[in-house]
């Protein structure tokens, strides 16, 4: 089922919550809205299952539009964030409740319980109570029940918040190889930056209710389009600056800041005089005793001030002066000798995976 929103807004008072919203979502496609708490994203997820009306724009699943059919019309398949399971019920009783509700027959409900209950890897639990069960179990109920309804469209609000990181991770996965499996077309909803990039084909970044970007997870990433979600998605440096010339054909911009010149990439429309901000991964910078002689790099003098382990890296603090921070990670911290706090560094890192983006904050016309 494909669903196309069309300037869609939703205000709750004098908030509004959700600000001309216009994107479209595949046939198949696993959707994510993804941003920080009261960005928006649940109540747009809301919008699309019918709890809620648009005070304006529009809703379509294909061709149809649904902004004032009710929920039980649209075919969807929702899980809440706290599962909503009936504690009274088993847990075949529990992914059963809709099709008696549609007065399915006995024996069709039988048939349609065991197989959801077999996609979701619950087969043997059926006599089980959700008390009885796991977390993790109990999120593959909530899935079950809303996939035992064969629905066009399936619904995620945040479904793996009450997980511990390393169920977390198992159940996300399994989710997405059972909606690749199925075909379904799935919104998921999370704040959680590393799920969207694991689980998603496509992610729409939100904030104070305006979707700032929309695209797959390498270019997100890589290509943000502003600093909000150059410093949502992931770890990143943003030095501000201004432009002070263009290079190869306006490839690469020259920007000057307060800890001196950088050649960067231009993310796109960047012209001489410009504010922006120079954006740059943790990961793609290197540390150095010297100064290096290099043409492909830039190199920014520097500080350590606070070093940490964590895990697959060692990520250095850089005082680079004026308050200015810079954050280095060095890979394979076992072939690496810590760097002691107070040592004096030079940061270098390539200009061409380097990027320098406009400084607005906002994209009022994200269109996807």
């Amino acid at each position: 089922m494909k669903i196309r929103m069309e300037n869609v807004v939703k205000r709750f008072g004098a908030l509004e919550a959700v600000s001309n919203v216009t994107l479209e979502i595949e046939d198949g496609e696993l959707f994510t809205l993804l941003g920080p708490s009261g960005c928006g994203k649940t109540t747009l997820l809301r919008l699309v299952g019918g709890f809620h009306q648009p005070d304006r724009g529009e809703i379509f699943f294909g061709s149809k539009a649904v902004s004032r059919v009710p929920p039980y019309e649209r075919n969807i398949g929702v899980v809440f964030q706290n599962y909503a399971l009936w504690p009274h019920m088993t847990i075949y009783e529990n992914v059963a409740y809709g099709l008696k509700i549609k007065k399915f027959s006995k024996k069709e409900i039988d048939e349609k319980v065991r197989q959801a209950l077999e996609m979701t890897n619950l087969t043997g639990l059926e006599n089980r109570y959700p008390g009885q069960v796991s977390g993790g179990q109990q999120q593959r109920v909530a899935l079950a029940r809303a996939l035992v309804l064969s629905p066009d469209v399936l619904l995620l609000d945040e479904p793996l918040s009450n997980l511990d990181a390393k169920i977390r991770i198992q159940v996300r996965a399994e989710i997405r190889k059972l909606q690749k499996d199925l075909g379904i077309t799935t919104i998921y909803v999370t704040h959680d930056q590393e799920e969207a990039l694991t689980i998603s084909d496509r992610i729409a970044v939100m904030n104070q209710g305006r979707v700032q970007q929309i695209g797959v997870p390498q270019e997100l990433y890589e290509r943000p389009k502003n600093p909000f979600v150059a410093d949502f998605i992931g770890i990143n440096n943003l030095i501000p600056g201004r432009v002070r010339g263009l290079l190869e054909d306006g490839r690469l911009i020259e920007v000057e800041t307060k800890v001196g010149f950088m050649k960067v990439e231009n993310a796109g429309g960047l012209k001489t005089g410009d504010p922006c901000i120079v954006c740059v991964r943790p990961e793609t910078a290197s540390l150095d005793m010297k100064e290096i002689s290099d043409k492909e790099m830039n190199g920014i003098r520097g500080t350590v001030n606070f070093v940490s382990y964590i895990g697959n890296a060692v990520r250095y603090d850089i005082d680079l002066g004026n308050g200015n921070f810079f954050k280095v990670d060095v890979q394979n911290p076992w072939n690496h000798k810590a760097l002691a706090i107070g040592a004096k560094v030079w940061i270098y890192f390539p200009q061409k995976v380097s990027l320098g983006i406009g400084q607005s904050w906002e994209n009022r016309e994200t269109r996807a």
